[in-house]
């Protein structure tokens, strides 16, 4: 694509790193045929290449940003199919991601959303104001009714409230800081991230993973300091509280690596990971941070891919349970993540199934399912309707954002199958407890397997 950016304008590193990005871009098309917003919209200006061409006229032209761009630019999801799709490897994260940093500088958006936006961005990266306000939403949920009917603010209020659940999970006692240390004979060290959402609505993912990995010799740390990966915010265009808390996370790690060292930083939440991974990028101009940051992106691994590295011992428990596994936009798209979680799955004793249209978000995206709610919808109803179609027992994914969207869809359809994280199953299968939501599902804990008898 050709541009006209002018020296002065280039002289700015996120100017700059988009107009390289429209210069890849080629016009082809084939980001179309993967784009959820086109495939349910049919409207060219929500689809990749249409977007990119209202970011390439606003940019270029310095222009504020307009309703009709904000509005286009808002029904992205991000969840990046079309970077999978795209033969030219136009990177489209990086392009829409300043897009929204620029509307969020150039733009007043009504009142309501102003509103909305500065509520989730205010509670949902902070795990004590996040638990308080679902303690709230339990009693607003049967208002439900009520706030649907009222414009703009009422719709996503009563989506949050949707997506809230029934009953909160108690706090988790391995919270950090903290250090696990393996029982047996230590084989590495990694920091985890904790996340902000995560540990609050499934405090299982974290504990699943730090069981595991103890068991198998290496010792966790959830480091001081540490918390939000900053996803959350930098996808709304609020660059300055995302570096803030990219900052705090780089801080609190470096701290480990150089005291006492880092194998990994792994990570159980595949959005979280896909923005760690690009701290480097982040920080790329920050002469106090781009050594460190692209250091700790460097170490981040989604923990499929380090319990891959450290290698996986036979299944201590019979499963076999058949499992539709759903990749995560974040993990197939953004990590390039795809066959190795199934791999561990079957590894781990169970019959795995992809799901059909799997390279089609489920809508969560994010904060995406509240702030636009009605496509969020229609795509969970699609995404659940493939799954069903798999015939499974249990579903596995690799993302906390995932795991509720598509919860809530197959509880409103009467469904008993119940979603779960990766890792808390190949946690169970080598010995770990059954995942509580499947123990309220009915499962039995499973018979342990004879040891392997070791050859003479």
């Amino acid at each position: 694509m050709q541009t006209h950016f002018t020296p002065d304008q280039l002289a700015d590193p996120a100017m700059r790193s988009s107009e390289k990005i429209l210069r890849t871009c080629v016009h082809c098309g084939f980001c179309t045929a993967t784009c959820p917003t086109y495939l349910l919209l049919g409207d060219e200006l929500d689809s990749p290449r249409g977007r990119i061409y209202l970011i390439k006229d606003m940019l270029e032209n310095q222009r504020p940003a307009t309703p009709q761009v904000v509005k286009h630019i808002d029904r992205c999801l991000s969840c990046l199919s079309c970077m999978t799709t795209c033969p030219s490897g136009v990177h489209y994260m990086h392009l829409v991601d300043h897009a929204r940093s620029y509307i969020e500088q150039t733009y007043e958006r009504p009142l309501a959303d102003r509103l909305i936006r500065r509520v989730l961005a205010a509670v949902l990266p902070h795990p004590m104001r996040f638990r308080f306000a679902l303690l709230g939403a339990l009693v607003g949920k049967p208002f439900r009714p009520i706030l649907r009917r009222l414009p703009v603010v009422g719709e996503r209020l009563a989506a949050m409230l949707a997506l809230a659940p029934l009953r909160l999970p108690a706090r988790s006692t391995m919270e950090g800081p903290a250090s696990f240390a393996p029982a047996v004979p230590r084989t590495g060290r990694v920091a985890m991230l904790s996340g902000c959402a995560q540990p609050v609505l499934q405090p299982s993912i974290n504990e699943a993973a730090i069981r595991l990995l103890n068991r198998l010799g290496v010792e966790v740390v959830l480091p001081r300091g540490e918390g939000c990966c900053g996803a959350l915010v930098h996808h709304m265009g609020r660059d300055h509280d995302s570096h803030a808390a990219a900052r705090r996370n780089i801080d609190a790690w470096t701290h480990e690596i150089e005291t006492a060292g880092l194998d990994a930083i792994v990570i159980t939440a595949s959005g979280c990971g896909t923005t760690v991974k690009d701290y480097g990028f982040m920080f790329r101009d920050d002469p106090a941070y781009a050594e460190k940051a692209a250091r700790v992106s460097a170490l981040a691994v989604d923990v499929t891919e380090y319990l891959d590295r450290i290698g996986l011992p036979e299944p201590s428990r019979r499963t076999g349970q058949v499992v539709a596994y759903h990749s995560a936009c974040s993990m197939q798209h953004g990590q390039k993540i795809t066959d190795l979680p199934k791999r561990l799955l079957k590894q781990a004793g169970f019959t795995v199934r992809d799901v059909p249209e799997g390279h089609i978000c489920c809508g969560s995206a994010g904060v995406y399912n509240i702030l636009q709610p009605e496509i969020a919808g229609r795509l969970r109803e699609r995404k659940v309707a493939n799954i069903v179609r798999t015939r499974p027992e249990i579903v596995a994914t690799g993302n906390i954002g995932c795991m509720t969207q598509i919860g809530k869809g197959l509880a409103d359809g009467g469904s008993a199958v119940r979603v779960v994280h990766t890792v808390e199953l190949i946690d169970w299968a080598l010995g770990g407890p059954l995942p509580e939501t499947l123990h309220e599902a009915g499962f039995a804990e499973g018979p342990a397997l004879a040891p392997p008898v070791a050859a003479e």
